[in-house]
């Protein structure tokens, strides 16, 4: 486990493709209980460890997952959430270029539960949630690019859905029309960087993850 930030009240680990945040249907020990697991034996605490999960990345996304190690820290990281004051940015590898360098996209996503997927529209539909986010694409190869994305809403596969509906579905994304799977089963989306006002201290907080180690990230990230 890759820990990358940690203090009395958070701590912000980069999480593998193929993890689990929360516990599921599947079973599978999910990243929350191995970080409890890492304070418990650290910090030689007894007892329950309280770990609060604030977001969640989806299994086959990697990069940065903030949790709260205490329930003040909690109840304030929820509501910064909640009001855009946590400002997160992706990369994505697509291998299809957008028709412009840099733009913004507006859709209304409407989920399928039982399909765990939402599809975009141009116009609001019953049910339908606003979803906004800025991207720009900064590296190409001979196949692929290599996009930074700013979401401005939060919505179900909002970055994998909205990118599928311009024509340009992430590397190894099925589920939104990639036209194979990556090796390892993971998707080209990685939770880059994060950046907020610390929910006790008050001292800003940017913690950025690594590149999947991967020849494709390495060559577009320039590393």
């Amino acid at each position: 486990m890759n820990v990358l930030y940690e203090d009395n009240h958070i701590i912000i680990v980069s999480k593998q493709s193929g993890e689990i945040v929360q516990g599921d249907k599947t079973g599978d020990i999910p990243l929350s209980e191995t970080v409890k697991q890492y304070i418990k034996k650290k910090y030689q605490k007894p007892g329950a460890v309280f770990l609060g999960v604030v977001h969640r990345l989806d299994r086959p996304v990697s990069g940065l997952v903030v949790f709260a190690r205490t329930s003040k820290a909690l109840e304030r990281l929820n509501r910064m959430f909640a009001q855009g004051e946590v400002h997160k940015t992706y990369w994505a590898i697509t291998q299809n270029r957008p028709e412009e360098m840099e733009g913004t996209l507006e859709h209304w996503l409407t989920r399928n539960e039982k399909q765990n997927k939402s599809y975009a529209s141009l116009r609001e539909k019953p049910g339908s949630k606003h979803a906004l986010l800025k991207y720009k694409v900064i590296a190409s190869s001979d196949r692929y690019n290599l996009l930074v994305v700013n979401l401005l809403t939060g919505r179900h596969h909002q970055i994998r859905c909205q990118l599928a509906a311009i024509g340009c579905p992430i590397k190894g994304d099925l589920k939104y029309g990639a036209k194979r799977s990556n090796p390892d089963g993971s998707i080209s989306l990685l939770s880059r960087r994060v950046e907020f006002v610390h929910p006790v201290s008050k001292e800003p907080i940017c913690v950025e993850a690594p590149v999947p180690d991967d020849n494709l990230w390495h060559a577009l990230a320039g590393q």
